[in-house]
């Protein structure tokens, strides 16, 4: 998905409402890692929809408690119920548009400002292994997750997988375990920087009669560094 066909499909809101196709999600989010301007939009409407939906609960428990005491039963309160919230506010974001949402300054810094959820910044190792290309450098701060996109190498032999984190001071982190059938799907990693410095994820292959990540294979090496930020 290029850049133009993502703001035709209006992708980034339809990606944070879950509406996007599983092709079309995963074409997007190759797309987005690349593209400042619709990782911003993907950023953007995760904080908008939040705020909403934090608007409409504080209303939700408003309308509740004056039905509770005989004011405006039924009526347009029948609305802020839970059954129609959720999907009202997905209407009513789509009807705004992703134009409106992303080309609007005002709307941009206020929904950035939110508070949370916050989407990850995304980083991709798809290019990284340990056939010798160079190592990536990353922006971070200390202490702020960020996500990685990882492609492990799968192998009938080993129905299991563990990507492991190796940090500049020697630690080692087994940030998580996929399946053989999540591995032929990219996976997604979080990492929490605490320092700066050279890293790398190494994927490590388990078998059932030998899960021990310690004493597991290495199947594939991704090197990256980390500086940090203010």
């Amino acid at each position: 998905m290029d850049h133009k066909e993502a703001v035709q499909r209006q992708a980034a809101v339809k990606y944070v409402l879950g509406e996007l196709p599983l092709a079309e999600r995963d074409s997007f989010e190759e797309h987005y890692f690349d593209c400042g301007e619709c990782a911003l939009d993907v950023k953007a409407a995760a904080a908008f929809v939040d705020v909403g939906r934090e608007v409409l609960r504080t209303e939700s428990v408003e309308a509740t408690a004056a039905a509770k005491s005989g004011e405006n039963r039924g009526g347009w309160l029948l609305w802020l119920r839970p059954a129609f919230a959720v999907p009202a506010m997905a209407v009513l974001l789509l009807a705004l548009g992703y134009q409106s949402l992303v080309s609007v300054p005002h709307w941009k810094k206020a929904a950035l400002q939110a508070s949370a959820p916050r989407v990850l910044p995304m980083y991709s190792l798809i290019a990284s292994n340990s056939r010798g290309l160079k190592s990536q450098a990353l922006q971070a701060r200390a202490g702020e997750p960020f996500g990685l996109y990882v492609d492990v190498p799968v192998d009938p032999a080993y129905p299991k997988y563990a990507l492991k984190l190796e940090g500049p001071d020697g630690s080692a982190t087994i940030l998580r375990t996929v399946s053989y059938s999540e591995a032929q799907k990219t996976v997604v990693v979080q990492v929490t920087p605490e320092q700066a410095g050279a890293y790398q994820i190494v994927v490590l292959g388990l078998t059932d009669q030998a899960a021990d990540a310690a004493h597991a294979p290495v199947l594939a090496t991704m090197k990256f560094g980390i500086e940090l930020g203010t």
